[in-house]
């Protein structure tokens, strides 16, 4: 396997900061691809645009144009060859990272809600709590359920699609790109953690979601394989999902009760499946080696 700050013998453009500007192209054609998508979206009768599962629809292109087409013609324009593999799309070091990179992210639970409460006592302009309480209705109208079938739609939207790519955009490239710019896995790691909660637009969930990409980011580097975190984004939004309709008392934001121990002894798991992911991994956040 070739490391990620090697250079591949069939790569088409060897300057990082080329392989940059390209993507920031196509991540700009991704935004024009879903204005486009909205305008012929506004231009449907209102029955059909405020239907469940046209809501569901235009969800799934947004983020598929928006983050998957961009990663996949970033690989093939700058590979010759196996395009998805160098996005990621390759076996783990060592096949007990798919279940670490799973647990990492349910054991890290309580410390992301802990975030997210913290989050939620930041003072913010008043146009970005407009702007969440705009997203939020969104989100209720896109997760209504009436049925056990709108359940597995919703588990597709929210946690399938957007576990495979918005992995692929940024941990599949970003990431790579970062790391090869700084030199420095850590703020490649946070960098692209910082611009995947940014993308999000849902300033009251900052903190956790940067928190959440940190850990995806990690599990990715250490494993060397997209999998690993594509598995754990899915298995957390999923959990949420589920969660949403079967518990929804435990999904209320408005008064959340976390109680202290259980975000410690989320922390110290968290700190310590990292250790024991870093120690069985081929690469070191600190020192990056080949592999072997």
């Amino acid at each position: 396997m070739t490391d990620i700050l090697d250079m591949p013998d069939d790569v088409k453009i060897s300057s990082p900061w080329a392989k940059l500007g390209l993507f920031l192209r196509l991540i700009g054609a991704g935004f024009l691809g879903l204005v486009v998508i909205s305008l012929i979206f506004g231009a449907l009768p209102d029955p059909v645009t405020k239907s469940s599962l046209m809501l569901k629809l235009l969800q799934m292109l947004s983020t598929i144009v928006l983050f998957g087409v961009p990663a996949f013609f970033y690989a093939r324009m700058t590979y010759q060859r196996r395009p998805l593999y160098h996005l990621g799309f390759r076996p783990a070091s060592r096949r007990n990272f798919y279940l670490l990179a799973a647990l990492l992210l349910l054991f890290a639970f309580p410390l992301e809600a802990w975030l997210g409460v913290v989050n939620r006592r930041i003072p913010l302009p008043g146009w970005m709590i407009r702007s969440e309480e705009a997203q939020d209705r969104q989100v209720v109208a896109l997760l209504a359920v009436k049925s056990s079938l709108d359940i597995f739609f919703n588990l597709v939207v929210v946690a399938i699609i957007p576990g495979i790519f918005e992995e692929m955009c940024f941990r599949g490239v970003l990431q790579d790109l970062l790391i090869k710019l700084t030199r420095r896995p850590w703020l490649g790691i946070f960098f692209s953690a910082f611009i995947f909660s940014f993308m999000h637009f849902q300033f009251l969930g900052f903190l956790p979601r940067l928190f959440l990409g940190i850990l995806l980011g990690s599990a990715y580097w250490y494993s060397g394989s997209l999998w690993t975190a594509i598995l754990a984004h899915c298995l957390f939004n999923g959990i949420q999902v589920l969660a949403l309709n079967y518990m929804p008392a435990t999904m209320n934001d408005t008064n959340p009760s976390i109680p202290a121990y259980t975000v410690v002894i989320s922390a110290v798991v968290v700190t310590a499946m990292l250790v024991v992911m870093r120690k069985q991994s081929f690469r070191s956040i600190d020192n990056p080696v080949q592999w072997r």
